[in-house]
């Protein structure tokens, strides 16, 4: 309870409030500020839906995700099939997305990932190949990475996974689970120093052909066509290591 103390017992020793609601239980004790007042008449098979797991899973995929939700065509990933990943599911078929990859280590949700519009689920604890991670079959699966992530777990190793998995220059990873009080999302990317010198190549050959091809053309035009052109035709190599 937010004073410090507990509602519960269990063979004469305190149990804890699970997130302060503890709504696993069939009754309950919780603080007014995590109580809102509906009438009588409202159905409760519908304003259920009205909990955390609909409408955090669906927003975060039609409102969160990118400029106002997931763009038609978008490549999706879901950790976790449970109530919240099943509705981003649900949000992403809504917007169109062309691909939506379930990963959840239980096989048994593949049957409700893929009535809920799932294309593809993947279990890493079994449908890996050796020294593969998720994050590269995913990769592969959609020709770089995904333009949109959803960790619906709460596991930081999976929110690493989620993060990792994104397409480099533009994807998004959407953090809906909620980590253990403590613990930190940290990612490392490798970056080395042929990488470097290939990128480097690829500019300065990407410069001199683009050159040769726009000549004839003012200084103005000439340089914003090569640089745009350029920029598009180098591949992206980050330098970092991040913690968050």
């Amino acid at each position: 309870m937010p004073d410090g103390t507990s509602r519960f017992k269990c063979k004469g020793k305190d149990l804890l409030h699970f997130m302060g609601c503890s709504t696993f239980s069939q009754y309950t004790v919780v603080a007014d500020v995590s109580v809102v007042a509906i009438t009588e008449k409202a159905p409760m098979d519908r304003t259920c839906l009205l909990g955390c797991g609909i409408t955090t899973g669906y927003g975060a995929a039609v409102i969160t995700a990118g400029k106002g939700g997931v763009e038609k065509g978008a490549t999706v990933a879901v950790f976790g099939a449970g109530c919240v990943g099943l509705s981003v599911i649900q949000g992403a078929v809504k917007n169109e997305a062309s691909k939506i990859i379930v990963v959840d280590v239980n096989d048994a949700k593949k049957e409700w990932a893929t009535k809920f519009g799932a294309t593809d689920f993947v279990n890493p604890a079994k449908d890996l190949k050796d020294g593969e991670t998720i994050q590269s079959r995913l990769v592969d699966m959609t020709d770089g990475g995904l333009d949109y992530t959803f960790d619906c777990t709460g596991n930081v190793h999976v929110m690493r996974s989620a993060l990792e998995a994104c397409h480099k220059g533009w994807g998004e990873s959407i953090i809906i689970g909620v980590a253990a009080a403590g613990q930190e999302i940290a990612t490392r990317r490798k970056y080395s120093a042929q990488k470097r010198e290939q990128r480097l190549d690829i500019h300065d050959r990407t410069f001199a052909n683009l050159s040769s091809q726009h000549s004839s053309s003012s200084p103005a035009v000439c340089g914003r066509a090569v640089l745009s052109a350029a920029l598009r035709a180098v591949p992206s190599y980050p330098t970092s290591s991040t913690t968050t």
